[in-house]
């Protein structure tokens, strides 16, 4: 036979059963292509498609978050995980690379595409200031001091227009850069109380400013297309994530600011203080809302029909799914978890879409299918809540691009973020105190002067400048398990190099006597903590901050730097202090600090939060009628920057000499003019003479 038609009849063959296992599959999907796989269709059309074609199981795995430490690529496929998280703190490896986290990120997702319909699932982790669980990655200052970042011209408030915007884009790009394309980011809660251990989460008391921030949602997600629709998700791109806006809906009103406490206040109340910022968020097209631990008048958020589905998805219209805190469906019972099954059902017929389980997801798995197979949950439920999240996912463009490369591994920690949170850093500053019983203003620092002294616990303590939410849960100590640069080092970096830069933590007063500095600063303030260990009813600065203060400022002239997550007392070592400044927690970029201390740049943050006089007076916030502040809300200082006052010295000595010169002028021809007056009227009276 020639072998031309040999290989022809193969081809034909093969093409032939080609076309019938194509067939078969097409038969198996019933009859059709799907239409899900298919970009060019409606999100709408390929929910639907999708979400036809799911068993209860695979619908219910959707529904499911699982930690990274129980994932792995059998447990995706085998369970239909439809999310993963990293808890704080957890990661592939100590010091992970952004590399090592997208092999961890795909090899889980590799096990989501093998599953039946090969749903992908999306990653989720804690952004809140920065990509904060990743070596190397940059931190920016915590949302208290970002708050801070606004100025007051008159009777005119606004914040810093592009800071925002640009911190959510540097932090989305970070993120992508692991492979993750989720964040648990913006925290939108109003801080009443700074006692509450999460208050350094909150931009401000004032729910205005608190609205403002959700600028920073564009960044993390992009702008909203102009047609898009009120309360549909989006998310533009392979740079941008899913935000989320946390926590549903009043945390940051507890009682007495106990972390997952109960806020008592009426419904105008919570409209007024705590909601603004979630109608905002819903217009700006975040994708995805968590419900907060705590509870509104006795009643769990987790389990609030009326909020979660009532007011959040029917009247503000938002088409994004609810997602839990961790464990927050476990907390439903008095005490935790004490009835299970019971928490699953309040929490998913309160409208909670995604549970974030994040362990024990086989026991989550079995509750809620028996629960819908006996109708206590009924199908429709089920079906609302995994088309929100597919809606999510399709909108991500995961079914497109599912698996994470290595194209934007060099944005994790970039020069170009890291000068972007040195400037919020400097913008966040505070100005409590400038000068001494009527002495001259101590700020801005000479760079050039001999000798200096540095001190305090928190002058060359990365972790503790960073605060909790950084690489561990709770933060860390000391300057090894990231990059960046303290205060300390910081403050070597900007002095004359002939200047003597001395660190002393804790140095005793006769130290500070016999060596003669010309200053000191002192950095003082709080260890990093997060959310219930935060909880403090005294809040005062951790030892031996007090006794640091003392002796440096009782015998040189000092600026003391508060490091915290929210005002602390200050009121008893404030007259020994020469010029004070709240830093809040600045993350891993100190430069931001000594550019105001030594005048590259002037001060011009206003505070976002009252600063109180004593713990006895909390809680009070601005409009109080109890209202007598230490520092009272939108207080700072403004100074001009070195490069602003020597323009405006030259520009005076300038004038003057324009003025003197002028008088000068004016005086000759003045002198020149009466002398020709009189030569003139000489020579006149001579010539009347001569008539004569």
């Amino acid at each position: 036979m020639n072998r031309a038609l040999v290989r022809f009849l193969v081809s034909l063959w093969l093409c032939c059963c080609f076309w019938l296992v194509s067939i078969g599959e097409a038969q198996a999907q019933g009859g059709e292509y799907m239409k899900y796989k298919d970009p060019k269709q409606p999100v709408a059309v390929r929910v639907k498609d999708l979400l036809d074609r799911m068993t209860l199981e695979e619908k219910i795995g959707q529904m499911v978050q699982i930690d990274r430490s129980v994932a792995n690529a059998e447990v995706m496929k085998n369970s239909f995980i439809g999310s993963v998280l990293s808890g704080g703190g957890s990661e592939p490896l100590p010091k992970a690379t952004a590399q090592d986290w997208v092999n961890m990120i795909n090899e889980f997702q590799k096990g989501s595409l093998a599953s039946r319909l090969g749903i992908p699932m999306m990653y989720g982790i804690d952004a809140v200031h920065g990509h904060n669980n990743v070596y190397n990655a940059t931190i920016f200052p915590h949302n208290v001091g970002l708050g801070c970042t606004r100025q007051v011209e008159i009777l005119i408030v606004y914040l810093d227009p592009d800071l925002a915007q640009k911190i959510g884009a540097a932090t989305a790009l970070e993120v992508r850069a692991t492979g993750i394309p989720y964040v648990f980011a913006p925290c939108i809660a109003v801080c009443r109380d700074p006692r509450w251990g999460r208050c350094y989460e909150s931009y401000s008391e004032d729910p205005k400013i608190v609205e403002q921030m959700t600028e920073i949602i564009p960044g993390l997600q992009g702008s909203l297309p102009a047609n898009a629709k009120k309360g549909f998700p989006y998310v533009g791109g392979k740079t941008k994530v899913a935000a989320c806006a946390k926590h549903f809906v009043g945390d940051g009103g507890t009682t007495k600011g106990v972390n997952e406490n109960n806020t008592v206040i009426d419904w105008h109340g919570l409209l007024s203080l705590h909601m603004p910022a979630y109608s905002d968020s819903i217009i700006k097209g975040v994708s995805t809302v968590m419900v907060s631990y705590s509870s509104w008048n006795g009643v769990k958020m987790h389990a609030n029909r009326d909020l979660v589905t009532g007011f959040l998805k029917n009247t503000l219209k938002f088409k994004g799914f609810v997602i839990s805190d961790w464990q927050g469906i476990d907390k439903i019972t008095s005490p935790p978890d004490s009835n299970y099954t019971y928490s699953v059902q309040a929490s998913i017929q309160a409208g909670v879409d995604m549970v974030m389980v994040p362990y024990k997801f086989d026991e989550f798995i079995q509750d809620l299918n028996l629960l819908v197979k006996n109708n206590v949950i009924p199908m429709d439920r089920i079906d609302d809540a995994v088309a929100r999240i597919l809606l999510v996912k399709f909108t991500m463009g995961l079914f497109e691009n599912p698996l994470a490369d290595f194209s934007l591994v060099d944005q994790l920690g970039s020069q170009g973020h890291r000068d972007l949170a040195r400037e919020a850093v400097r913008k966040s500053l505070v100005l409590l105190k400038n000068g001494k019983n009527g002495s001259a203003p101590l700020l801005p620092l000479s760079k050039n002067v001999p000798k200096i002294l540095v001190a305090g616990t928190h002058a060359d303590n990365l972790g503790y400048q960073c605060g909790g939410w950084t690489i561990k849960w709770q933060g860390f100590s000391g300057n090894m398990d990231t990059s960046g640069t303290t205060i300390l080092s910081a403050i070597k970096s900007a002095v004359d190099p002939s200047t003597e830069v001395v660190f002393r933590e804790n140095p005793d007063s006769e130290f500070v006597k016999s060596n003669n500095f010309d200053y000191a600063i002192v950095a003082v303030g709080e260890l990093p903590y997060a959310e219930t260990a935060g909880d403090s009813t005294t809040l005062t600065m951790t030892d031996p901050g007090p006794n640091i203060i003392n002796n440096v400022c009782g015998n040189v002239k000092c600026v003391v730097i508060i490091v915290s997550g929210r005002p602390i007392v200050i009121e008893p070592y404030i007259s020994s202090i020469d010029a004070l400044v709240a830093a809040w927690l600045p993350g891993t970029e100190g430069q931001g600090v000594t550019d105001a201390l030594f005048g590259d740049y002037g001060f011009s943050g206003k505070l976002a939060r009252t600063w109180f006089k004593s713990v006895d007076q909390l809680p009070m916030n601005v409009g109080d009628p109890h209202y007598d502040p230490l520092f009272p809300f939108g207080f700072g200082l403004t100074t001009e920057s070195v490069k602003d006052l020597v323009a405006r010295s030259t520009s005076s000595v300038a004038s003057v000499r324009a003025c003197i010169f002028t008088i000068l002028v004016t005086l000759i021809i003045s002198l020149y003019l009466i002398g020709t007056f009189v030569t003139v009227k000489h020579n006149s009276l001579e010539l009347i003479e001569e008539g004569s």
